[in-house]
């Protein structure tokens, strides 16, 4: 079976909002068959930082491939150990508006909600060292 093929259920879902607003995007940019990857990555003033993309490409070996509210989504192995059970959330404030991820894994978060740490001491495969802040909240 190809890896596109294997839908899992999803580990990530999506609010009503941010499905809505990512299916306007993929139709409003011709993209109606990409998918949202979100993935984590070392760094950021909490030691790990949330990624999204939309991706045009077929899902990549160790991709777990989910679809929630008619949104495909691509998570990689790596991630997902630190994703399970996370929400992505289309908010307005008064910078705009943009997506956010609600991430019950997260024992502490930045003041911008782009930076997490988990429980565990050091996230293995991810360079965790912290940046100095992520500049966009003043959690310096």
């Amino acid at each position: 079976m190809a890896v596109e093929d294997q839908v899992i259920t999803s580990a990530v879902t999506l609010t009503e909002r941010a499905a809505s607003e990512l299916q306007g995007m993929l139709v409003e940019n011709n993209k109606t068959e990409a998918a949202l990857r979100v993935w984590v990555a070392g760094g950021g003033c909490s030691g790990l930082s949330y990624g999204m993309a939309l991706d045009e490409n077929p899902a990549e070996e160790g991709d777990q491939v989910m679809q929630d509210k008619g949104v495909k989504i691509y998570v990689d192995e790596l991630s997902l150990r630190y994703m399970v059970g996370s929400v992505v959330d289309y908010v307005d404030d008064v910078l705009g508006g943009g997506f956010k991820i609600e991430n019950p894994n997260a024992v502490k978060s930045c003041g911008c909600g782009s930076s997490f740490a988990t429980g565990d001491d050091e996230a293995p495969g991810l360079d965790t060292r912290a940046g100095g802040g992520c500049g966009s909240c003043g959690c310096r």
